[in-house]
């Protein structure tokens, strides 16, 4: 049984990741900046967000990520990029800790 959930080694963590691949909205405290990107991945602690400019690490910002049930409002979190790289397609793949989700 236990041999069951045994799960390949890189997803050992406390919140398995889970594929999104949908559009979220990023906005920036004490500017009127706002952007539009591609959550990659989420998981209960933090997100793969695709973005066109680079983020600086260690910056905060709040997301949306839209509900496709009216039921169910939009995800809503502050995170802190960890950290910053381009990806082969010139974008750039921005590694976030959720610090709160107001």
């Amino acid at each position: 049984m236990i041999n069951s959930i045994i799960r390949d080694y890189s997803e050992k963590r406390d919140f398995i990741r889970m594929k999104v691949d949908t559009q979220i909205s990023l906005s920036f405290e004490n500017s009127d900046l706002t952007m539009t990107a591609v959550c990659k991945d989420l998981s209960g602690t933090g997100m793969l967000i695709e973005t066109d400019d680079p983020l600086a690490e260690n910056s905060e910002f709040h997301t949306s990520l839209p509900s496709s049930n009216p039921a169910f409002p939009a995800f809503e979190t502050k995170v802190k990029v960890i950290r910053c790289e381009e990806s082969d397609n010139g974008k750039f793949l921005i590694g976030a800790e959720i610090l709160n989700m107001p």
